[in-house]
């Protein structure tokens, strides 16, 4: 699939004719020790950005990562020295206004950049390293493009994560989410509907339906996204994409009954389980009948199967899903900041 046009083409031309000649000038030591792109946050990262990505944190924007030590000690002056000499425009684009203090660049530190997406600042080194990242924050750190990193270090880690996970972290991912798909899903979407509980019924269906979406995506050895990139990135998927869509297109629409939306949850337990079966992950066995008062609690047979495969050391480790690394930098950014300042961010205009 050829790639589209994005912000981030312009955002390249940007580095490579004004902000990389201004680091040459002004920084020739410095500019030896960082590592530039475009990467992290917003759907630009895999170019899926459009016409409703551009009211809000949108513009041409440069990453640029360097040493916790470095950014201690000529951090400020750097931005400094950028903010002196940037342009407010550039070819008719903005420049993005993001979490420092200079539009169309934004400055951290590798070490930093790393703890507020995956949680460490270093690739992943234990079984239990990997277990605690959370998996759509990876897309945060390898997403994107990197145009500059003369010392490596920020590509030594995209390149560990782009491996994909170890196999042992794999199969306890995957038996979390059949775990929750099963008994904390179709199980749990069964007895709401039996007790006509439709805010239950309503909340476990939309769990149960992204589990195990997320589970497609760990068959396929590809990391889940972020949420609102998940139908994308999912219809790409080269297995499980074309597998499940039926599903995936029909279950959620609020025109398909309830009965419905459980038998679908059905189909896609079936679906997951024989992709299982295939991939030699479980064993296969014979086919079970469908409870009339605990729904279809297959995926929880694998589950017991894939756990009993781990190592031991996995068996007590929940894996980490939600971003609380970000969340816990987004928070103390949010305490600091300028209250008129976040509310223009956020779009909050006074009606008239």
């Amino acid at each position: 699939m050829e790639a589209k046009h994005s912000i981030i083409d312009d955002s390249h031309d940007f580095w490579d004719e004004v902000v990389l000649p201004l680091l040459q000038t002004h920084f020739p030591a410095e500019s030896a020790e960082l590592a530039a792109g475009f990467f992290g946050y917003g759907s630009e990262v895999l170019r899926l950005d459009d016409a409703y990505s551009t009211d809000h944190h949108f513009g041409l924007r440069v990453n640029i990562l360097m040493p916790k030590a470095l950014k201690d000690a000529r951090g400020a002056a750097i931005e400094d020295g950028l903010a002196a000499h940037l342009p407010q425009t550039w070819r008719g684009r903005t420049l993005r206004e993001g979490y420092t203090r200079t539009k169309g660049v934004e400055l951290a530190s590798l070490e930093h950049h790393l703890a507020s997406t995956i949680g460490l600042d270093h690739p992943p080194e234990t079984l239990a390293d990997w277990l605690r990242i959370p998996e759509e924050d990876i897309t945060h750190v390898v997403a994107g493009e990197v145009w500059h990193d003369p010392l490596g270090r920020f590509t030594a880690v995209r390149q560990a994560l782009s491996g994909y996970y170890p196999e042992p972290v794999r199969l306890r991912r995957l038996a979390h989410w059949c775990r929750y798909f099963s008994g904390m899903g179709v199980y749990a979407l069964k007895r709401a509907l039996l007790r006509d509980n439709t805010l239950y019924a309503s909340t476990t269906f939309a769990r149960s339906l992204r589990w195990g979406v997320q589970m497609a995506f760990l068959l396929d050895r590809q990391y889940y996204p972020y949420d609102k990139w998940m139908t994308e990135m999912f219809h790409r998927l080269p297995r499980m994409g074309a597998r499940l869509a039926h599903i995936v297109d029909e279950a959620p629409r609020l025109e398909t009954p309830w009965t419905r939306k459980l038998d679908l949850l059905h189909q896609m337990s079936d679906i997951l389980d024989a992709a299982m079966v295939e991939d030699g992950l479980i064993a296969p066995h014979p086919r079970y009948s469908v409870s009339a008062t605990s729904g279809y609690r297959l995926l929880e047979a694998a589950y017991a199967e894939l756990i009993q495969k781990c190592p031991p050391e996995l068996h007590g480790i929940v894996p980490e899903w939600e971003q609380v690394h970000w969340e816990g930098f987004h928070s103390q950014f949010v305490a600091g900041v300028d209250l008129d300042d976040w509310r223009r961010m956020l779009v909050l205009e006074e009606q008239k």
